[in-house]
């Protein structure tokens, strides 16, 4: 059994404790968690590994998008294979187009088998009524062109030219 807290990423805390088997796949917990928030889960969603720091990494997809089937999806994945030890993260990104982005972390592994799993075992907080908009900042690229003062440094500085002598 595991116990899984989710985090919904807003400033106000929104938490769901949910109990799980440990052979459940990642599709039932999208479900799972959709409804202990709320959410009807027809909703396009994925999974992302992550570091220890929440750096997000490959994507777990609801759906195979590859082709002949080579690809990963939620139904593939199994959460003691996906998740096996304690502490191990995952975001979860619900709706894509109101990109509704929790955080999952195992907070604890037995070997207990209960009745009536998946569980809600704690609710803290109430969901808002809009997703929190999402800032994306990619990190600055050196694109091999150096400077953009380097042009001035070599030609003048062109914001000096006067065009209309010509």
């Amino acid at each position: 059994m595991y116990k899984i807290r989710v985090i919904l990423d807003t400033k106000e805390d929104v938490i769901r404790t949910i109990l799980v088997e440990d052979n459940l796949n990642l599709e039932d917990l999208h479900a799972t968690i959709a409804k202990s928030f709320g959410f009807g889960g027809q909703e396009m969603a994925s999974f992302y590994l992550t570091d220890e720091e929440w750096n997000q990494g490959e994507e777990i997809p609801l759906f195979n998008m590859a082709e002949a089937g080579e690809g990963i999806s939620m139904q593939t994945c199994i959460i003691n294979e996906t998740l096996p030890e304690l502490n191990n993260k995952l975001i979860y990104v619900y709706d894509f187009l109101n990109m509704w982005t929790f955080y999952v972390e195992v907070i604890e592994i037995s070997t207990e088998q209960k009745e009536g799993l998946p569980q809600i075992i704690l609710t803290v907080g109430e969901i808002p009524s809009e997703a929190p908009e999402k800032e994306f900042i990619a990190e600055k690229l050196d694109n091999g062109f150096g400077d953009e003062g380097d042009i001035d440094d070599e030609y003048g500085h062109f914001d000096d030219f006067d065009y209309n002598e010509y």
